[in-house]
């Protein structure tokens, strides 16, 4: 395709409106031959740094907001304007495959790739086409748009044409909100589930997260809203925005029965079946049925089709062996470690609880203490151990953890994650439960330039052997 077609709203000359360009990327490291590389603005350092590189490596213009002499075309627009013109470029070069499914949109600080997930199960169940894009499919929860749009295109042309509807499914994370990432898209539903202690070390304040949180509720973005309304961000967000929205409680769900099997309950005056495992489930799957009746499906459908979603990977998790639960989660926020804990202490409340869990390092550290009492109030013993500690030290991420334990909790401190897990399972008996968190579907882990395998499901599959 022509670059001419590609920026058709920007004024070039004749020959760089000639180049043929095949591919948009924002990284200089992947640029080649037919690439299109856009200097954007990051928050260390400006993508112009790396135009040269880019250029070496073979692309064939660069687009920024900065004047570089360089072996190739240089397009220089306003910074304002990058966003929209690189949402713009990516659209135009895949064929705008946002226009051909509806998408949905799902923020919040818990909970985005559960919902996600069981709504395109449950689309699919409803035999839609479906698929999902986040944390369990991209490296970035929301993908920049190069990757983004590539991502959308190649699951749309997937999708079996003969089938009526479609949908795509897309986590909306705070980061990608605030970097535009999600520029040029409109969902026809942006759903929210919650909010709580969570990359402050990124917005400053609760109070900033929610206001990035919130403006996927605008016109500009969105149709209509699902929001959670019993957390309080989700109802001041309901009573906020301008789109039309609906409510979703724990009301909404009556005679509620959960197991280590799955839960059952009433939704709408209609039963609802699901394999889904976790009280916190029951929540997710609310508002991924809200999704589907605000997309148009029939809820009595809608419900019987909930007995056919399966579990979300690392959320979760039940694993038996030697009379010992374990369950994997990926609960990585106070909140969220919190309300796994209460859960499982309501599924299981005659043994034991044990918990193993970390926390990130290079992420928000002032959730670190809260997750250390979090996980010593609701825990009979807790190992605090490594998660991925990046470019920090493990002992001190663990430190860090310790400083927020209750005074009189059994807590022991084991930075290898392998032997903390062993440690546990050697410490449970029969009827106990041991949770492994923070890490989920996970399955490798970080530690500075080292990328080594580690799933705590297999992990523990074999030391349960």
């Amino acid at each position: 395709m022509q670059l001419g077609d590609i920026l058709d709203d920007v004024a070039l000359d004749v020959a760089t409106s000639s180049l043929e360009i095949d591919r948009v990327e924002i990284d200089s490291r992947v640029c080649g031959p037919g690439a299109l590389f856009f200097a954007m603005p990051g928050t260390k350092q400006n993508g112009a740094a790396y135009a040269r590189e880019a250029v070496a490596m073979g692309a064939e213009c660069v687009v920024g907001s900065v004047s570089i002499s360089l072996d190739a075309p240089v397009v220089v627009v306003p910074a304002s304007q990058l966003p929209a013109l690189l949402a713009h470029a990516c659209a135009t070069i895949t064929g705008h495959p946002e226009t051909r499914t509806t998408l949905v949109g799902v923020t919040g600080t818990n909970g985005k790739t559960s919902v996600t997930t069981i709504l395109a199960t449950l689309a699919r169940a409803l035999e839609w086409n479906a698929s999902n894009i986040g944390t369990l499919t991209n490296e970035r929860t929301t993908p920049a748009p190069p990757e983004l749009y590539r991502t959308l295109a190649s699951t749309v042309s997937s999708f079996d044409s003969s089938r009526p509807h479609s949908l795509v499914a897309l986590e909306v994370s705070s980061h990608a909100l605030d970097q535009h990432r999600v520029e040029g898209l409109r969902f026809c539903v942006a759903a929210f589930t919650n909010l709580s202690h969570d990359h402050l070390d990124y917005h400053g304040t609760m109070e900033q997260y929610f206001e990035t949180k919130a403006s996927l509720f605008t016109g500009e973005y969105a149709k209509r809203a699902v929001i959670w309304v019993d957390d309080p961000y989700g109802e001041r967000l309901a009573a906020a925005t301008a789109l039309p929205v609906t409510r979703v409680s724990r009301s909404d769900a009556h005679d509620v029965v959960n197991s280590l099997r799955g839960s059952t309950f009433f939704w709408r005056d209609h039963l609802v079946n699901s394999p889904l495992v976790g009280d916190y489930n029951v929540d997710n799957a609310l508002v991924a049925m809200a999704i589907m009746s605000a997309l148009g499906a029939d809820d009595a459908q809608i419900a019987a089709s909930m007995a056919d979603v399966t579990s979300v990977p690392g959320r979760f998790d039940v694993l038996y062996g030697r009379g010992i639960t374990v369950i994997v989660d990926y609960a990585h926020t106070p909140e969220g470690l919190e309300r796994l804990l209460r859960d499982v202490r309501t599924l299981q409340p005659d043994g034991r609880l044990i918990t193993v869990f970390g926390a990130g390092g290079d992420r928000d550290r002032t959730k670190r203490p809260e997750m250390g009492r979090v996980a010593t109030q609701q825990s009979d013993l807790t190992i605090v151990t490594s998660d991925n500690p990046r470019s920090e030290t493990s002992d001190a991420i663990i430190d860090a953890v310790m400083s927020g334990c209750v005074s009189d909790a059994q807590v022991v401190r084991e930075s290898d994650r392998r032997r903390a897990i062993a440690l546990a399972l050697e410490s449970a008996t029969e009827g106990d439960i041991v949770v492994l968190a923070g890490k989920g579907h996970e399955a490798t882990q970080t530690t500075g330039d080292l990328v080594i395998p580690f799933d705590d499901r297999v992990v523990a599959k074999e030391l349960m052997r």
